[in-house]
Formats: structure tokens, C-alpha cells, sequence
């Protein structure tokens, strides 16, 4: 997803750690499409072939809490989330998922307003959430460093495509 991302959401409650995401059995695998696979599976049986490339996990506060590993975003990036919208995120998961390009978005209301299937539009630069009646749910914004790690799909393409900038010079 870019600055502007549209998808399905996906409701989900507080608290949703990172074993949850991604159980601990399927640490062993590299492949992040093979992680993808796994996605959140404890909480919604067959999630990775139910969900639709953009679709966005819309949950409580302390998303991502547990354990620091870096399978977790990856699962559901892999898996075709577009952005994960929460009340609070645990900071190491926020982080991780901003480094590998997938949108951490904050709202205070989201999870109490937004129903199961809507179909709703993200846009970080303009700071807001749309749904199809034209309501606008104000998000947390990002720094423009952040909105360009996320644009160019995480921070080792970022890396790559300012050092490239930077050998033209």
C-alpha cells in the first residue's frame, strides 16, 4: 500500500500478540510467503486464503505486543494485508512493520466505528480514514520520512533508492 490504500476490514480485539499472528511452530521458516500462510490462523481458520490483496486488520490497542521478531508484520504483509489500523501498537511491531512497508495506522475510534466487510480508504498523508458514506476518521499522522519508507515499500528499498540518489550526484 502507498499513502492511499482501500480494502476490506478485518475486526479484531486488544492484545492480538505476535505468537497470535504468527504461532511460534513456524518461526523455523524464511519464506515469507510460506509465513503468510500461517497468519493469524489460531483466531480466524484459513485467514490467508480468505483475505483479498489490501484488506486491513482493524483491532483494539497493544497490537503486535510480545515478542520483538520481525515474522510477525512479515506474515501479514505476505499474507496481502494492506495496512494494520489500531488503537496502540506495541513500539517494536509498529517499527517492524513500517521497516518492511507495511502501514501501522493509530485511531482512537476505528475499532469502535468500523464494521466487519466495510470497504474503507486509508490515506496517511492527508491524516484520515473514509469510509463509503464520506465519514472521515482522523489517524495518526506520519513524518514524511515515514510516508517514504512506506511509498517506496520499506526501509531497505528506501536505503537503496536514496544511496542510488545519492551516487548520481
Amino acid at each position: 500500500m502507498d499513502v492511499n490504500g482501500r480494502g476490506k476490514v478485518w475486526l479484531f480485539g486488544d492484545d492480538i500478540d505476535t505468537d497470535v499472528i504468527l504461532p511460534g511452530k513456524y518461526l523455523v521458516l524464511t519464506d515469507p510467503n510460506e509465513m503468510a500462510k500461517h497468519a493469524l490462523e489460531g483466531l480466524v481458520e484459513g485467514f490467508s486464503k480468505k483475505i483479498a490483496k489490501g484488506d486491513i486488520i482493524v483491532a483494539g490497542k497493544n497490537f503486535g505486543c510480545g515478542s520483538s521478531r520481525e515474522h510477525a508484520p512479515l506474515a501479514l504483509k505476505y499474507a496481502g494485508v494492506g495496512a494494520v489500523v489500531a488503537r496502540s501498537f506495541s513500539r517494536i511491531f509498529f517499527r517492524n512493520a513500517i521497516n518492511i512497508g507495511l502501514p501501522a495506522v493509530i485511531s482512537e475510534d476505528a475499532r469502535d466505528v468500523l464494521r466487519e466487510g466495510e470497504v474503507i480508504s486509508i490515506d496517511l498523508k492527508g491524516g484520515y480514514i473514509q469510509r463509503r458514506n464520506g465519514e472521515k476518521l482522523p489517524v495518526g499522522g506520519y513524518p514524511q520520512f515515514l510516508l517514504e519508507i512506506l511509498n517506496d515499500g520499506g526501509l531497505l528499498q528506501n536505503l537503496k533508492k536514496r544511496v542510488k540518489k545519492e551516487k548520481r550526484k
